[in-house]
């Protein structure tokens, strides 16, 4: 008999399941999140929280990790967010206002390290904090994090609002920055920190343009822009110049795209669909390509492009993201 078109079809690969810890098998457990005495320096946090004019409300241990941390109150004029997250989205601010106004609580701790100065960086309560500040709030409550390094893993603590690509590359490469004058670390040692190496490329692109699309360019990044193995400080002047490259080439798609429009076609997808047409990785599954050899082909295809040969159904066609700088 033969084979239907649905036997012939490839079983879909099964995705890997995350392993799972087994019921209760870690951590502290309840009765004893307060149990023990807290290492000297929690106690030096303790006291220097309380001579900045907060209360250390608790001492006790994450429930996961056993690490020591205090829960505190503390002045809202001495809290800052880290220098290097993403900017407020007034938007995110009203809202949050409104909600906690109507509640009349506040519910929800931001995490905060103590600096030498005797102030509080939050890297995930920037939002809370401004809302806070809006309402006109004299404090608020957070956990303290002994570790001042914490405040640097801010992509796996920045839970408070989804990030969109342009928030989360600016807040990389603001990261990158600040941490390439205290670490030297080699760049792919902060994989973790910095999450996507594309990222970092992309967030000081971000930086000379505000306009920049980024998202037309992030798969094609994420395919060919690795972790290097420099020192940070040497790594961010490779990505300095990997982004002036990508800026060059956003020039010539735009250029093409000048052509389309001057054409007729009039669509919020027309950068995606030039970028996906110079795009060598496009038909190459799996296939490992280098960041400046992919760069300079799609630069020579971009500036051969020539709207003439494009026809409307293929731009009717296009999918990916919608032009970002058209629609700021």
């Amino acid at each position: 008999m033969a084979e239907t078109k649905s036997a012939k079809k490839k079983a879909a690969p099964r995705r890997k399941k995350r392993p799972e810890g087994a019921p209760r098998s870690r951590g502290v457990a309840p009765d004893a999140l307060g149990d023990g005495t807290p290492p000297a320096a929690v106690a030096r946090l303790a006291e220097a929280i309380e001579a900045d004019g907060g209360t250390a409300l608790a001492t006790y241990r994450d429930p996961l990790g056993g690490h020591w941390q205090i829960f505190a109150g503390l002045p809202i004029d001495l809290i800052e967010p880290t220098p290097y997250q993403r900017d407020l989205s007034d938007a995110h601010v009203a809202k949050l206002c409104n909600a906690i106004d109507r509640l009349g609580r506040y519910l929800d701790p931001m995490v905060v390290v103590r600096t030498a100065d005797g102030h509080y960086w939050t890297p995930n309560g920037n939002h809370r904090l401004a809302a806070m500040r809006t309402l006109g709030a004299r404090a608020a409550v957070a956990i303290v994090v002994p570790e001042p390094e914490v405040a640097h893993r801010i992509l796996l603590l920045n839970t408070e609002k989804a990030h969109n690509l342009r928030e989360r590359a600016l807040e990389v490469a603001r990261l990158a920055q600040s941490l390439a004058e205290l670490d030297d670390r080699p760049e792919r040692q902060f994989e973790t920190e910095f999450d996507e190496a594309a990222l970092v490329t992309l967030g000081l692109c971000y930086m000379e343009n505000g306009r920049f699309a980024g998202g037309a360019y992030h798969p094609v990044l994420r395919r060919v822009d690795k972790f290097l193995g420099s020192a940070l400080p040497k790594a961010l002047e490779i990505r300095r110049a990997r982004a002036a490259r990508v800026l060059e080439l956003e020039e010539a798609v735009a250029a093409a795209i000048k052509g389309l429009k001057e054409r007729g076609f009039e669509s919020p997808y027309l950068r995606a669909f030039v970028v996906a047409r110079i795009n060598p990785l496009r038909f190459q599954r799996g296939t490992k390509a280098e960041f400046d050899e992919t760069i300079d082909k799609m630069l020579a295809a971009a500036r051969r492009f020539d709207p003439a040969r494009i026809r409307a159904d293929q731009v009717a066609r296009a999918a990916g993201p919608p032009d970002e700088s058209a629609a700021s």
